[in-house]
């Protein structure tokens, strides 16, 4: 598969992801079924239309899950990582551009944050929680052939988001993801804790990527 088809299909698959949880928080700041949905059927949806391109990693994160266990090479993995980032960026001005600037201020673009009351570790043990959580899903269902068959990748990865956000997006914004972290930041200036949500995604998708290639893949099938 030709390399710049690849990171288009990244791109435009983060774009799905970050427009629609961008846009929901910024139609509806309160509504957190809401914004739980618009995250968790865009991702469904490019994992669908795009797994079959570049895989539907959608996610530094995954990215590097992927990396930490040898099923994607380090070159390609940059590269993708920089399509993400351009993908959330591209979607995040698109939102700010889109809606009026009062909205867009009162919830800073959607930018992924803890609550008032939540400690460091709390932002990090989270993050890390659904991240693991979300790259289990990721990994069990588009890697695990005992699993594809069934095709319900994209849904259930889905159905992750959905879920994580609904648990952890009072605590930490259940970002889960630095590319959707990353657009909205660098479009507004913001960047408070934004490390925490690179490092504690990467964490737990690396994780959750080993835990399930050297413990739960049947090795004698399963690749």
């Amino acid at each position: 598969m030709d390399t710049s088809r690849k990171l288009l299909a990244e791109a435009i698959g983060t774009f799905f992801l970050c427009f629609a949880g961008i846009a929901a928080i910024v139609n509806a700041q309160n509504n957190l079924l809401g914004v739980a949905l618009a995250h968790g059927i865009a991702l469904s949806v490019a994992v669908s239309i795009f797994a079959g391109i570049s895989g539907g990693h959608v996610n530094p994160a995954v990215t590097l899950g992927f990396l930490a266990i040898g099923r994607i090479k380090p070159p390609l993995a940059l590269l993708y990582i920089v399509a993400q980032l351009v993908g959330a960026t591209v979607a995040a001005l698109a939102c700010k551009w889109m809606f009026p600037a009062a909205a867009v201020e009162s919830a800073n673009l959607g930018i992924p944050l803890p609550g008032a009351w939540v400690s460091l570790p709390v932002l990090l043990g989270t993050e890390v929680i659904l991240t693991f959580l979300l790259m289990t899903a990721i990994v069990g269902t588009a890697v695990d052939q005992r699993a594809i068959p069934m095709k319900l990748g994209g849904w259930a990865i889905g159905m992750t988001v959905t879920f994580d956000i609904l648990a952890g997006g009072p605590v930490t914004g259940a970002s889960m993801n630095p590319a959707r972290s990353f657009g909205p930041a660098l479009v507004q200036g913001y960047f408070n804790l934004h490390w925490c949500y690179w490092v504690a995604p990467i964490v737990g998708a690396v994780i959750a990527a080993l835990v399930f290639e050297h413990v739960l893949l049947n090795k004698d099938g399963a690749k």
